[in-house]
């Protein structure tokens, strides 16, 4: 798995499964050592320090509660609360497209966008460079800082704050990645 599926896989999962979830006990565990610093590829250290400092699962599990879940959650984590005219369909078509298996509807959570982001890297498709940067730009960069905004303007710990300001700064370090990655690819070898 590489430094860009990492990323992802560690957002999403973060945001798309509960914190008494047991599949994120291993990472939290990794967070509250102290231990993802040295598999984090990304220079934000001190935002992994502070996410440490405020990993508390039974806190992690009331705050992401009245976020994310429910009717009366205060911030959405679907793209279609955000994008007037979308719907959950369209990302269900896109991911089924490039053969991502997938559950029940809905799959327009930003978590599930990011593992998505994963998935796609790591499935390593000719066209994988394209498919990420068709995610990022139409079904994740329209609408994730409106999302990350409220997320950090209703989390009542520390740790959900943290982590709208880390995954604002790896969107964007990984978006303009993709971007130097597909200028390479237009740009004609050298033995042409």
């Amino acid at each position: 798995m590489n430094e860009f599926s990492v990323v992802c896989r560690v957002l999403g999962t973060l945001f798309y499964r509960q914190p008494q979830d047991p599949l994120l006990v291993p990472l939290l565990t990794l967070i509250t050592e102290g231990k993802l610093k040295q598999h984090w590829p990304l220079e934000q250290d001190e935002l992994l320090t502070r996410l440490q400092q405020h990993c508390d699962a039974h806190l992690l599990a009331t705050d992401f509660n009245a976020l994310f879940v429910g009717s009366e959650c205060s911030v959405s984590p679907f793209r279609s609360a955000y994008i007037a005219d979308a719907n959950e369909m369209q990302v269900r078509v896109f991911l089924q497209q490039r053969g991502m298996p997938l559950g029940e509807p809905p799959v327009d959570h930003f978590g599930l966008l990011l593992l998505a982001a994963s998935w796609l890297e790591d499935q390593s498709q000719e066209d994988e460079t394209q498919a990420q940067i068709t995610l990022f730009d139409e079904f994740l960069l329209p609408w994730c800082a409106r999302f990350l905004g409220k997320v950090e303007a209703h989390a009542t710990n520390s740790f959900y704050r943290t982590l709208a300001v880390l995954t604002r700064e790896a969107i964007a370090t990984m978006r303009d990645e993709l971007a130097e990655y597909e200028q390479q690819e237009e740009e004609p070898g050298e033995d042409e």
